[in-house]
């Protein structure tokens, strides 16, 4: 069998690509513009394209068929509807990756299935992720393109430590301000629920539909099993660090509402996501592929990316002042408001 992963060498495709490239059965294709060469496995083959420039990926595809095209960095409905003019005809399934954020928040119920509602009013990420799965399944009912929707939660790696509020530069900062037994802050007063899920055990999961016709036009959520509340993720890191957690909890609302001036997006990451609570029922995924299962506990995931995060400083150290003096400044004006009550 064939797969093609458009991109591929992200957080979540690597883990996909590296299971995937030991397994005889399939030949493994990668088309991206070929700038993280060093992340390919030995043996899978590159096609070296802007996916954007439809007619040089047509001439370079060839004649070739694939039993499975894997979407890994469509956002936005022109570029589903780019791909469906490129492998219509060319694949026996299309994976659109998606996200779990589509689900409506806050949903019904916090137990959320495929069959929960998608609808994000919070942000426009979500809401453009809904878009290219109703172009999707539309094309499977009128014409029977035969895709595949993956909706991941929080999947992190070795180079990501998965914090609630970070800035521009992602967690290091964070991570930095424990360290330095300065405040943290997390959204609401910590006890909402989340999910964590390590990108090899994302990747048992997303192996298992490649190629299986009962996923065809179906929708699956990929996300282990393992449910924490963001106080016992941010202890676990300070745990694995050594060092007691300053928790600062700031409700959600403020968050947005004084973050979104600075450019931190927080209505939709935090408001259309992190904060609100959620439970998987991963039934649905288990019953074609019953391995699925967490191999790799947060606290055995967090231990694994510290280990590389630091020891690989100019890579995975990205300071963030600018951030930090914000974290400051929100502590500080709240523990002020205190005195005036």
């Amino acid at each position: 069998m064939r797969a093609l992963f458009i991109g591929g060498t992200g957080t979540i495709s690597t883990a996909v690509v590296e299971r995937l490239a030991k397994d005889p059965a399939w030949e493994v294709w990668l088309l991206n513009r070929g700038n993280r060469k060093e992340a390919v496995p030995e043996g899978v083959r590159q096609i070296t394209a802007d996916i954007n420039d439809e007619a040089d990926v047509t001439a370079k595809l060839g004649d070739l068929f694939f039993d499975s095209v894997c979407e890994f960095i469509g956002f936005q409905v022109s570029q589903v509807e780019r791909d469906y003019r490129l492998f219509q005809g060319r694949t026996g399934q299309y994976i659109y990756i998606s996200s779990a954020s589509a689900y409506h928040k806050p949903a019904a119920g916090y137990v959320v299935t495929e069959g929960t509602s998608l609808a994000n009013p919070y942000w426009q990420y979500s809401r453009d992720k809904i878009a290219c799965e109703e172009f999707l399944m539309k094309k499977y009912r009128e014409e029977g393109f035969p895709v595949t929707i993956v909706r991941p939660s929080h999947t992190y790696d070795e180079r990501n430590i998965p914090v609630g509020v970070h800035g521009k530069n992602g967690f290091w900062q964070v991570i930095k301000r424990m360290r330095e037994g300065k405040p943290v802050l997390i959204q609401g007063d910590g006890s909402s629920l989340w999910t964590l899920t390590f990108n090899s055990d994302f990747a048992v999961g997303f192996t298992g539909l490649m190629g299986n016709e009962n996923a065809i036009g179906e929708a699956f959520q990929i996300t282990g099993d393992e449910t924490l509340t963001w106080d016992q993720i941010h202890r676990i890191i300070a745990d694995a660090l050594g060092v007691k957690l300053n928790a600062y909890h700031v409700a959600t609302e403020y968050l947005a509402a004084v973050g979104d001036q600075y450019g931190y997006d927080f209505t939709g990451s935090l408001a259309g996501d992190k904060a609100v609570s959620v439970v998987f029922d991963n039934r649905k995924l288990k019953r074609l592929v019953p391995q699925m299962k967490t191999s790799v506990s947060f606290r055995q995931g967090v231990r694994i990316a510290l280990d590389y995060v630091l020891s690989h400083p100019e890579e995975c150290q990205k300071e963030d002042p600018e951030f930090d003096a914000w974290c400051d400044r929100v502590v500080a004006a709240l523990e002020e408001s205190k005195t005036k009550v």
